[in-house]
């Protein structure tokens, strides 16, 4: 298949809520989540060629074309003629309000995987400290019980989340893996995780991270 695949361009590449997601979705790397991980990193700063798709994929174009193909026809990347509007470095002064459009009552946090928690919005600094901390002891429960979710349950997924009778989430945990640095992100009540703003919560630790 991949003599029949070329680019169409120049265009910049950009990734989707949902492409975004699976990027930081997993400490499994595969050919898709590394492309992805370029894509969000750099992919805002020049128009996609097959001589940088090559070197972004162990200059392998064949492999490439057919990785960018699989992702393309998932959703989770497409090409825009203008690149995405330049994102401010300062990451910190960013995250209080990317995290408040994360969630529908504007509550959410993002925390390391050892349970101390880098921004917040809407939840007071005391509960942002302990829910950090949570959501620190959910990554380890996690790590514990990885093969029993994946392996013998076909659960592939793994984010947490505190219910109400009515099996809405009131709480979420979503772990996010950006190279060699693991995070949570907490939202309360409904998360809003495809939109834009996700989006650019990733690319942001992504090119600070990855």
């Amino acid at each position: 298949m991949s003599s029949t695949l070329s680019l169409k361009g120049p265009l910049y590449p950009i990734t989707s809520p949902a492409g975004a997601y699976y990027a930081v979705s997993s400490r499994e790397q595969d050919a898709a989540r590394s492309l992805l991980t370029q894509i969000l990193r750099l992919g805002h700063t020049v128009p996609l060629t097959e001589e940088l798709l090559a070197e972004w994929c162990d200059n392998d174009l064949d492999k490439a074309l057919e990785t960018l193909y699989r992702l393309q026809r998932l959703d989770f990347v497409h090409g825009t003629a203008e690149p995405r509007p330049a994102l401010s470095a300062n990451l910190e002064t960013q995250l209080p309000a990317l995290l408040a459009e994360l969630s529908e009552n504007g509550r959410a946090l993002l925390a390391d995987d050892n349970g101390l928690y880098y921004a917040t919005a809407g939840f007071h600094h005391e509960s942002a400290e302990e829910i950090a901390a949570l959501a620190g002891d959910i990554m380890s429960l996690n790590r514990r019980h990885a093969l029993l979710l994946k392996n013998n349950l076909n659960i592939s997924s793994s984010s947490w989340a505190v219910c109400n009778p009515a099996g809405t989430s009131e709480l979420g945990f979503y772990p996010l893996h950006v190279g060699q640095q693991s995070f949570v992100l907490v939202i309360g009540g409904t998360p809003r995780l495809q939109e834009p703003h996700f989006v650019t919560l990733v690319e942001l630790l992504s090119r600070r991270y990855a």
